[in-house]
């Protein structure tokens, strides 16, 4: 996987960065679900958002290859983790407890998967693995 390849900023603070590339296919990670668009399409998103239905809306107006985000700490109802039911590609959440929410530099860096949807099952992914390591099986695939 190839490093840092490209940032996009806005005034106050980063939106995208790209993490990792394999072929045409990108990792790019962003702090904000909410800063996903068509540019994105086909490319794996890091998320640095929480895991709930808001964000599936998000994700699901883009075709990405797959996406992940925050578990929130689960919370009530497991409202930090229904994004995973509601999107068909692979997802999945990273554990509040390795990762801050809202920053998708620590989420790429320290995140493990606590949990994620059958897609991502069904790609060989599990809770309990580094973020980095399913998104690399996911880059190579």
């Amino acid at each position: 996987m190839g490093r840092c390849r490209a940032t996009v900023r806005r005034e106050g603070g980063l939106i995208k960065r790209v993490l990792a590339q394999n072929g045409a296919r990108r990792v790019i990670a962003m702090d904000s679900i909410s800063y996903v668009d068509a540019n994105d399409a086909g490319h794996i998103v890091i998320s640095a958002s929480h895991g709930g239905a808001s964000s599936a809306e998000y994700a699901n107006r883009q075709n990405l290859a797959a996406v992940f985000f925050n578990d929130a700490g689960v919370g009530k109802d497991s409202a930090g983790i229904t994004a995973l039911a509601l999107l068909r590609v692979p997802a999945g959440t990273v554990s509040h407890l390795s990762a801050r929410i809202g920053d998708a530099g620590d989420t790429w860096e320290n995140g493990i998967l606590s949990h994620v949807n059958e897609a991502a099952r069904a790609s060989g992914l599990k809770a309990g693995a580094r973020l980095q390591d399913a998104v690399k099986m996911l880059l190579d695939r």
